[in-house]
């Protein structure tokens, strides 16, 4: 598995860590808080992020994609968004979080959510979603272990 954060800022990568012989399945993490970080470390192409912003399901499929293809993974996920206080907007409040599954076999699966709370409340959320999405897709797809 691979992981690539944002506004997490690597606590998923901390809470998997955390489980005695991840290191059996827990390939790498890349916490790519900046744009320029998800372009140079993951390949975000610069246009889709002019398009879209750093918290969009584009961006959180480059990002899950990127991930996969510089690792040694068989699972990629990704979360990118708004923590807040600040740097919501009308239509990206805090609290909007985007997500993408993938699998070395193309199967993606993308979710947004919008969560409530302080920051801390939020990141909490975000973490709990990311590793139910990774227990749904190795339900769902057992050969991908």
């Amino acid at each position: 598995m691979v992981t690539a954060e944002s506004c997490t800022g690597g606590w998923l990568g901390q809470a998997i860590t955390a489980i005695a012989g991840s290191s059996q399945w827990y390939d790498r993490g890349y916490i790519t808080y900046s744009n320029v970080a998800k372009q140079e470390m993951l390949g975000v192409p610069s246009i889709e992020l002019e398009q879209y912003g750093a918290v969009s399901p584009q961006t959180a499929q480059h990002m899950a994609l990127g991930a996969l293809a510089r690792s040694h993974a068989h699972i990629s996920v990704s979360i990118t968004g708004i923590a807040g206080p600040a740097g919501g907007s009308a239509s990206k409040p805090v609290g909007t979080v985007c997500f993408c599954w993938i699998t070395r076999t193309e199967l993606v699966q993308q979710q947004t959510h919008h969560f409530s709370g302080d920051r801390d409340a939020i990141r909490r959320q975000a973490v709990l979603i990311a590793l139910q999405g990774i227990q749904q897709l190795l339900q769902a797809s057992p050969a991908t272990t």
